[in-house]
């Protein structure tokens, strides 16, 4: 259990609140097959989970020219139109653990680097509406995590002190974004990230469930 309480609760989505990881390979792959990109494996796609899929681009196949990855970026959102939603599951304690949060009067809120839309067509079929207090998506940014532009804006939208702020993610994109923020960080072995990749970074707690944080 995390033992200070606070007023809002923003977390990361993806490898936080839910397991998209098969339908982001399956749309890495199919991007990857129509441009001739071989030899890369399942964890490899899975390690960049939370990077933009530009910079997810240039780690998996060295091509850092811009038009060419805004082309990838295109052709994955298309795939990922189809393919997304129905690939992707909350983890078992995820609705729980949010509306017990938001039983006891606590703000919640996400920050991604996956769209907003995206974000909202599976969160639209598993919580009430009206349920998420803020939804900061990687069209609602200039610059992504680990920029911390999305968590301040919420946490001037919610009207809320930093100090009263709990981000939880994964990866060291989240951690790093909690830093550079200023903000209290927890981190969840969901993901890819291991234990001793996030107690690197300034924490309060690194949690195997997000059952913890109640």
């Amino acid at each position: 259990m995390i033992q200070k309480t606070y007023k809002a609760y923003l977390f990361d989505f993806d490898y936080t609140l839910a397991d998209s990881s098969r339908g982001i390979v399956m749309c890495f792959r199919n991007v990857l097959a129509m441009h001739g990109h071989d030899g890369i494996s399942d964890e490899a796609i899975k390690r960049t989970i939370g990077k933009t899929l530009e910079e997810s681009f240039t780690i998996l196949t060295g091509i850092d020219d811009k038009e060419t990855l805004a082309a990838y970026r295109k052709e994955y959102v298309a795939q990922a139109d189809k393919l997304m939603t129905a690939n992707t599951v909350l983890f078992p304690e995820t609705l729980d653990v949010l509306s017990k949060l938001k039983e006891k009067g606590a703000k919640i809120g996400i920050i991604s680097t996956k769209y907003r839309y995206r974000i909202m067509e599976l969160l639209g079929k598993k919580l009430p509406e009206g349920f998420l207090d803020i939804i900061v998506g990687g069209e609602d940014v200039k610059t992504p995590k680990p920029s911390p532009e999305g968590l301040m804006f919420a946490i001037s939208h919610l009207g809320l002190d930093k100090n009263d702020v709990l981000y939880c993610g994964d990866s060291t994109v989240d951690a790093e974004t909690a830093l550079n923020a200023g903000v209290d960080f927890a981190g969840v072995l969901h993901g890819m990230t291991t234990r001793c990749e996030l107690e690197a970074y300034p924490h309060v707690k690194i949690m195997d469930s997000l059952n913890v944080i109640i």
